[in-house]
């Protein structure tokens, strides 16, 4: 019998968990599998191999871990992988396929797009665009965000679309908006890669009330719950059943 196991990255933020943990539900009503469990890689409970045995207690012999991150980076390729060999020792018949992040898709850039005119606010012609991802060591992370600024030109037609981070990564959404406002553009748009709410969310808060007197900063809202989003990690979801069957 099939499951599927969804890793959250984790928060301690209870309004980042419950997202997370409400979006998922939303995908799990659209997956045709009796079996679905949600988990957290960090700070938060049920973990990986909490969530594991769950599904193996209800009778699941083969299971999809599929991650709900939207790159790839660090807990892509190391952590999740040393929780399931962790969980495979412990279940050696029990047969597990290992999905992919989102990764980089138009109609996830096109998410941006919508945010951008959601704001209410017309770009002028000489507007800027700050797209700020999360950030990470892993050097896809910044190739990622680069074509995701591309896809975002394409569909905008903006020409001033810059790429901060939040850690990890440079420059970092502090300094990157700290340039921008010396610049002589009328707007600036923040425009978050971020899935979902939690400490990161409120440092960009934090940071725009700091600036906001210097020019006119429009904040854009975070990725949220869009359906591009639920059709994006379903679709991985899916995939996974193929691994299975080979």
């Amino acid at each position: 019998m099939r499951g599927v196991l969804y890793v959250s990255h984790g928060s301690r933020v209870p309004d980042a968990v419950n997202e997370a943990t409400d979006f998922i539900d939303l995908v799990k009503a659209q997956v045709n599998v009796p079996l679905q469990e949600t988990c957290f890689l960090e700070l938060t409970s049920p973990n990986l191999a909490q969530g594991f045995q769950r599904l193996v207690d209800k009778g699941a012999t083969e299971i999809s871990v599929v991650p709900v991150l939207l790159l790839s980076a660090g807990h892509y390729y190391k952590d999740i992988p040393a929780e399931i060999e962790h969980s495979q020792q412990r279940y050696p018949n029990v047969h597990v396929s290992y999905g992919r992040p989102l990764g980089v898709q138009p109609r996830l850039t096109e998410i941006l797009k919508q945010r951008i005119e959601e704001s209410g606010v017309t770009p002028n012609s000489d507007a800027k665009v700050l797209i700020i991802g999360r950030g990470s060591y892993n050097p896809q992370t910044q190739i990622d965000i680069s074509t995701i600024k591309t896809q975002l030109y394409e569909q905008t037609e903006i020409e001033d679309i810059e790429t901060c981070y939040l850690a990890a990564c440079k420059p970092a959404f502090k300094d990157a908006l700290h340039s921008a406002v010396q610049t002589e553009c009328s707007q600036i748009y923040i425009v978050p890669y971020l899935w979902f709410t939690g400490i990161l969310d409120q440092q960009i808060i934090d940071t725009v009330t700091e600036y906001q007197n210097h020019k006119e900063i429009i904040l854009c809202k975070r990725l949220g719950k869009h359906q591009h989003l639920q059709d994006a990690l379903k679709a991985r979801v899916e995939e996974t059943f193929e691994y299975v069957t080979q």
